[in-house]
């Protein structure tokens, strides 16, 4: 991703935005799944999306390294995922506008580690990636995975 031109971006299969001013958004398990079971794909914390065009834009962080922080110890809860599979390289900081972002780089899970699922339940908790959103994985709806 070019960062310098974050304002021609939008989120998609591979790109999810998430304002994340008041700390860690729940939903970031969900497209971590979702990433993990499909083709991998980058989530953005401190960054929000436009109401006009959808085109994505830096917001202030409190503390992004807090969130980081917080993202590893709850990626290594067995009752949040059932594994991270995320190298310390795949978070970064990155600076746009004047402005952190936390940048997370979820890779494509190895058959062998699929499906990543949230909240200790495989079939309550494991979703793929759709367009922009996040779809959760069922007998009627699962893409093939291979």
């Amino acid at each position: 991703m070019d960062f310098f031109h974050l304002n021609k971006y939008k989120e998609t299969n591979r790109i999810e935005a998430k304002r994340a001013t008041g700390g860690l958004p729940r939903s970031i398990w969900e497209t971590y799944s979702a990433f993990a079971n499909s083709d991998g794909g980058v989530i953005l914390l401190g960054v929000a999306e436009r109401k006009k065009d959808k085109t994505l834009y830096p917001v202030t962080l409190p503390d992004p390294w807090r969130l980081i922080a917080q993202f590893w110890e709850m990626i290594n809860d067995p009752r949040i995922v059932n594994k991270n599979i995320l190298k310390k390289s795949d978070i970064t900081v990155e600076e746009v506008d004047g402005k952190e972002i936390v940048v997370i780089n979820v890779p494509k899970a190895k058959p062998e580690d699929k499906p990543i699922y949230i909240g200790g339940n495989v079939k309550t908790g494991a979703y793929y990636r759709r367009d922009d959103g996040d779809i959760l994985l069922s007998s009627r709806n699962r893409p093939k995975t291979e």
